[in-house]
């Protein structure tokens, strides 16, 4: 493959900034073609974006003899469908996360990679991004010693600052997104965990609906005992005061601790010795170096940097603490 040929099922506000320019940055990877059922919406993106071509049929963008690889950016609901229809026809695919909207659909799809022979990737960006990979290097480095345990608080407003705009707001409907706020948000911070501590060995944990704002629970809490006998705790609610809301992750050692905001820009840290505090610039456009790494991936130049397999645990996790 000598360019990975984008075109993206989806196009909505997720891939304004985040993704979709990034295509068209990356090396040797190019934006061709995009779709969105609204035809006016989706001409309106291409018109802006400088994209050659614009469908208002998923179908019709598979088709296209110039697309290699399929960027899935609708709500969790679809992304099965279209990534089996895309690994069928031989593209390569990248799927935004949650990768499905649990953990039997997951699995589905990691099958259909292995059916059709087909490369696969989950939109883990974060992975990718010098604020986490400095966090994965201090642990490495056991700055703070042996990691005990992982406190994670996300709580926020009935209306989240974190999440896009949109018009049906199909976040709070289970049926497209598989649960709320807490599937949107969680799967970047659960995801860091795994790839930051490995298998786990269990997991559970409740939710419930506090508010009764919309069909979606919005009070989230889970446990993850790891293989290594790290302990993780969670906790997500999306229904507190302005005044209280909480980004968190505090990681506790032997020897000290590490803070960081999932959805910030530094991390801190104290070991019985010194202490410090990093402070990052985000790229412009967030997805890029996983966008990066993923057109290599393609191209045979190196990894995946987010199996299908890992993102079924992921699931499974995000199960049992919500069903």
């Amino acid at each position: 493959m000598n360019n990975v040929n984008w075109g993206i099922i989806g196009c909505g506000n997720v891939t304004e900034k985040k993704s979709g320019q990034a295509y068209n940055k990356a090396p040797n990877s190019k934006l061709v073609a995009v779709m969105r059922r609204d035809a006016a919406k989706a001409a309106d993106y291409a018109s802006r974006h400088h994209v050659n071509r614009w469908y208002a049929d998923a179908n019709e963008l598979l088709n296209d003899a110039e697309v290699n690889a399929v960027s899935i950016a609708t709500p969790p609901a679809f992304h099965l469908e279209y990534a089996i229809a895309a690994l069928k026809k031989g593209l390569n695919v990248y799927v935004e996360k949650p990768v499905t909207r649990t953990a039997q659909e997951a699995q589905a799809m990691a099958d259909a990679v292995k059916q059709y022979n087909g490369k696969l990737t989950v939109a883990h960006y974060r992975r990718a991004l010098p604020m986490f990979l400095h966090v994965k290097k201090l642990l490495a480095d056991k700055i703070i010693g042996e990691v005990r345990t992982v406190q994670i608080r996300m709580w926020k407003s009935i209306k989240p600052d974190l999440i896009a705009d949109s018009e049906t707001n199909w976040r709070v409907q289970p049926e497209l997104s598989g649960g709320g706020y807490f599937h949107d948000l969680a799967p970047h911070q659960l995801d860091l965990m795994l790839y930051y501590f490995g298998e786990p060995e269990k997991y559970h944990g409740y939710s419930l609906n506090q508010s009764g704002a919309n069909a979606a629970d919005d009070h989230v809490c889970g446990e993850i005992v790891f293989k290594n006998k790290v302990v993780v705790n969670g906790s997500w609610s999306f229904n507190v005061a302005e005044s209280e809301t909480v980004d968190s992750c505090e990681i506790i050692g032997t020897n000290g601790r590490i803070s960081f905001p999932f959805f910030g820009n530094f991390v801190s840290w104290k070991n019985e010795l010194e202490e410090s505090t990093m402070n990052f610039t985000h790229p412009e456009h967030i997805q890029q170096p996983m966008i990066e790494k993923i057109v290599a991936y393609f191209r045979g130049e190196g990894p995946n940097p987010c199996p299908i397999e890992e993102a079924v645990t992921l699931m499974k996790i995000l199960d049992a603490f919500t069903i």
